[in-house]
């Protein structure tokens, strides 16, 4: 039976402290009682603060642990639970966590940061050189602080040397079920998956990011041909005609393009169009076909692959995710 033990923070996200536990603990025993037969558990879980005092939430919900992280000799999993926005106030308040997951990290056990527990893992240095993820609000933040850990904020959960990271809180059950299926199988995953009705880990969350399209820059010259395309991006437009609008050469319009928006106007084009699409499949049962049309691209399954590389999502998978409930509860029950 492997150890897990779950670190609660002040500040945090509670949900991102029971999730794993609930999912460790369920792991080898809820399916098998579900189906009354014997149950062989995978994982034994507790839970620990730093100083073995409970912790509360931002909204008021108190978590009381088993031990502080003083009590934990050994384990093979660690799971950081997410804690709040103040990076510098919670860094310093739990910096007595950083040598504790050193420790345990050079003892050989997994140790996975949720959200922004991703920052306590890279503040320790563990992250150093390796891929990392975090939610993708945050993610600026965090490259800029730790500018040798990779950030890959387009995915839900990375792992580099027994180290892992999940970005948002619904991904502390992605990294989990991550877990789980590393170490006892896929059977005991899945099994331990539909036996809480959950999905099984995703990978992408760029489709759940609400990204600007280009950078913050003061190029008025550049800026008029955003303006431009943001009004015409359905149309199939040439980089003279935007260098026109620029009042530029198209070479000079590329380079001053490129170095203001951080994209080739091809790439902000496309990017444009793929925004405009998710807001279409969100909001109403329009076929993908016609909301290929609507963006620019006659030919829907160049579109559906564009999309795709984007989101992590096809069209169809987007609207079933982010579409009304009117509009989803019509493709449950077939009714569209």
């Amino acid at each position: 039976m492997l150890d897990v033990t779950v670190v609660l923070l002040d500040d945090g996200m509670s949900s991102t402290a029971i999730m794993p536990v609930e999912i460790f603990h369920s792991a080898g025993t809820l399916w098998n009682d579900l189906h009354d037969r014997p149950t062989q558990r995978a994982f034994r879980v507790r839970t620990v603060s730093i100083d073995g005092e409970a912790v509360r939430s931002p909204y008021g919900i108190g978590l009381k642990p088993e031990a502080a992280i003083a009590d934990v000799t050994r384990t093979d999993v660690v799971i950081v639970s997410t804690s709040g926005l103040e990076l510098d106030l919670n860094l310093v308040k739990h910096s007595a966590l950083l040598p504790w997951l050193r420790r345990h990290h050079e003892r050989g056990a997994y140790v996975a940061g949720v959200c922004m527990g991703a920052a306590y893992l890279a503040e320790a240095g563990l992250l150093d050189g390796r891929i990392a993820t975090t939610h993708w609000a945050v993610a600026g933040r965090m490259a800029e602080r730790w500018p040798n850990v990779h950030w890959r904020p387009d995915l839900f959960v990375t792992e580099d040397s027994r180290l892992l990271c999940s970005g948002g809180l619904y991904a502390s059950i992605d990294i989990s079920l991550f877990l789980v299926e590393k170490l006892c199988g896929h059977q005991v995953a899945l099994q331990c998956a539909k036996a809480l009705l959950l999905p099984m880990p995703r990978a992408h969350q760029s489709g759940y990011a609400m990204l600007s399209v280009s950078r913050p820059h003061g190029d008025e010259r550049i800026r008029s041909v955003e303006s431009f395309l943001q009004a015409n991006f359905c149309q199939n437009l040439s980089t003279q005609a935007l260098a026109d609008v620029a009042g530029l050469g198209a070479r000079t319009f590329v380079r001053h393009f490129k170095a203001a928006t951080g994209k080739l106007p091809a790439a902000y084009m496309q990017a444009l169009r793929i925004e405009a699409a998710k807001a279409m499949l969100e909001s109403g049962p329009k076929p993908v076909q016609s909301i290929s049309s609507d963006v620019g691209y006659d030919d829907v399954a160049f579109f559906r692959g564009l999309f795709k590389r984007a989101t992590g999502m096809t069209p169809i998978e987007y609207r079933a995710r982010f579409a009304p409930w009117s509009v989803r509860g019509q493709a449950v029950l077939g009714a569209s």
